[in-house]
């Protein structure tokens, strides 16, 4: 059985990265991001803590829509 994964991108800098689905179920992530976040119940994926840290300090400069 292979492992599911998705494409997600890092809200402040872009950079695609790939998360197991299975990961995200369990509250872990297998992949590429180093940090998560969850804002107005949607966790999103960051690529450094930098971003993570300024996506923190001012979300809705980062969601579109």
């Amino acid at each position: 059985m292979t492992e599911e994964k998705m494409e997600v991108k890092c809200p402040v800098c872009g950079r695609e990265m790939e998360v197991s689905k299975v990961g995200v179920l369990y509250g872990a992530v297998a992949g590429k991001p180093r940090a998560t976040s969850t804002y107005k119940d949607k966790t999103y994926y960051f690529d450094s803590k930098a971003c993570k840290k300024e996506f923190d300090e001012s979300p809705e400069k980062f969601i579109k829509g």
